[in-house]
């Protein structure tokens, strides 16, 4: 009796690899590979916007330039600056009454090169760089590093940068204190061990020729770069080039259960859900998908989601559509409905204390929903609403897609944050669920592949809702 009963109010706590077929246990590998693979092409967020832009394309989706109007059933896309972009079905049910939004982001912490980044010391050749987001600056020291971006010439020619993560490539580093002179750095704190002016990336040590020319080394290294691209070092004044682990997404685990890679926040759920995007046919509500820039720098700029440029594509399909009017944009967003889909902290046994071990998202048990995040008394969160909640679970439970609903940490630990509230704040209804992670912000990240997969199905089910 007591076991039926606690079967019936309990929620439940196994793992979806218990439940799984081993049919459906080779779909969610055979998703999970796809995944893998797209990461090792899409590591900096120009590389993922120009990857989506060619399934999208493939998939029958249009730019929204080409469109004169649009009718239910329309794919369309908007690329913002190369660096984020937004997508739509158009829905047979009106905009009027509201959209459903998927939104993630395509940026992950890194390190950034200075914009006068190359100098000689010691007869070795460097680049200087500036980290971008929430790193622990020693993890990126010893490890192989890869050069990714694009150089602008004056003339407007874009030169792209690929370098370190072909075989044949050449990689990069950053150089570390041997232990046995490192008795005063290891006095340190963890934070302080290594310092950002220090996160230096070691390029070469060959000087150029056979002249006695000062700083031989760094014009060899200009000599190699004026050959290969045609630029000068004026030109890296005018360039963004990130430095990213050169590692391969790799399988982890005896079982083959989880992926281990770089970026997977937030790629990771930009991927689940653009592809289940673009498996949606004949959608009641208008569906878009947002693949954002920034949010790891606080979604600030053109780029980011905190700028305007969302807006203008929203206004476009109801432009488009012919139902524009004053004020309609608004009206839209007051009844629209949003998972931000942005990673959650997976609970880590080796560092149990920094969480509420009720309150946690652990790998293989499916998608984390944060009613909230923000930090300590919920300072700056998208605090969703009960109503919502409920209307989500029911989407997921009708589904069969396992969830858990978590926190980011214990109350008085730390926090974090997401793009929710900034829909939020336009009026929409919006709730954070993505997938937990390890390791969040290290060069190597972990996740389940059964979540990656449950993912995929949530998205998809979200936006077939009605």
């Amino acid at each position: 009796m007591g076991e039926e009963l606690k079967e019936k109010l309990f929620k439940g706590s196994e793992t979806g690899w218990e439940k799984l077929s081993n049919e459906e246990k080779e779909v969610v590998y055979n998703y999970s590979q796809n995944y893998m693979n797209f990461l090792n092409k899409a590591k900096t967020e120009r590389e993922f916007i120009a990857e989506a832009k060619k399934e999208a394309d493939s998939r029958g989706f249009r730019d929204i330039s080409q469109f004169e109007s649009l009718n239910p059933g329309d794919k369309v896309y908007y690329i913002n600056r190369d660096k984020s972009m937004y997508l739509a079905i158009i829905g047979n049910e009106t905009i009027e009454n509201g959209i459903n939004i998927v939104g993630a982001h395509v940026d992950s912490p890194r390190l950034d090169l200075k914009p006068n980044p190359l100098y000689e010391d010691g007869g070795l050749a460097y680049f200087k760089t500036h980290y971008y987001g929430g790193i622990k600056k020693y993890q990126w020291t010893t490890i192989p590093l890869s050069i990714h971006g694009v150089i602008v010439k004056t003339n407007g020619e874009k030169v792209y940068v690929n370098i370190g993560e072909n075989e044949n490539d050449p990689i990069f580093t950053i150089t570390d204190l041997l232990p046995h002179l490192a008795q005063e750095q290891m006095e340190k704190k963890l934070k302080e061990g290594v310092n950002g002016e220090d996160l230096n990336i070691l390029l070469g040590s060959i000087p150029y020729g056979n002249e006695k020319v000062p700083e031989a080394v760094k014009l060899n290294m200009l000599a190699i770069l004026n050959e290969k691209y045609g630029i000068t070092e004026a030109d890296l004044t005018s360039a963004e080039l990130e430095v990213v682990p050169a590692f391969k997404a790799r399988t982890l685990g005896l079982d083959g259960s989880m992926v281990a890679a770089y970026g997977q926040d937030d790629k990771i759920c930009a991927y689940t859900s653009f592809t289940a995007l673009m498996e949606l046919q004949n959608v009641q509500k208008t569906a878009v998908c947002i693949l954002s820039d920034k949010e790891e720098i606080g979604s600030m700029g053109n780029t980011g989601m905190e700028s305007e440029v969302f807006d203008y594509f929203i206004s476009e399909l109801l432009n488009k559509t012919g139902i524009n009017r004053p004020n309609l944009l608004e009206k839209v967003f007051c009844h629209t409905k949003m998972l931000s889909a942005d990673v959650d902290a997976g609970f880590d046994p080796i560092y149990a204390q920094v969480s509420d071990k009720y309150n946690a998202g652990f790998l293989g048990k499916g998608m984390s929903l944060n009613k909230y995040t923000g930090a300590r008394g919920k300072s700056g969160a998208s605090d969703a609403n009960a109503e919502f909640v409920a209307y989500i679970r029911n989407i997921l439970e009708s589904n069969n897609i396992k969830y858990q609903v978590a926190e980011l940490g214990k109350v008085d630990i730390g926090g974090g944050g997401t793009i929710a509230y900034i829909l939020a704040n336009k009026g929409a209804d919006v709730i954070d669920c993505g997938v937990p992670l390890l390791s969040m912000h290290a060069p190597f990240e972990v996740t389940s592949k059964y979540d990656v997969y449950s993912a995929h199905r949530t998205y998809k089910a979200f936006w077939q809702s009605y």
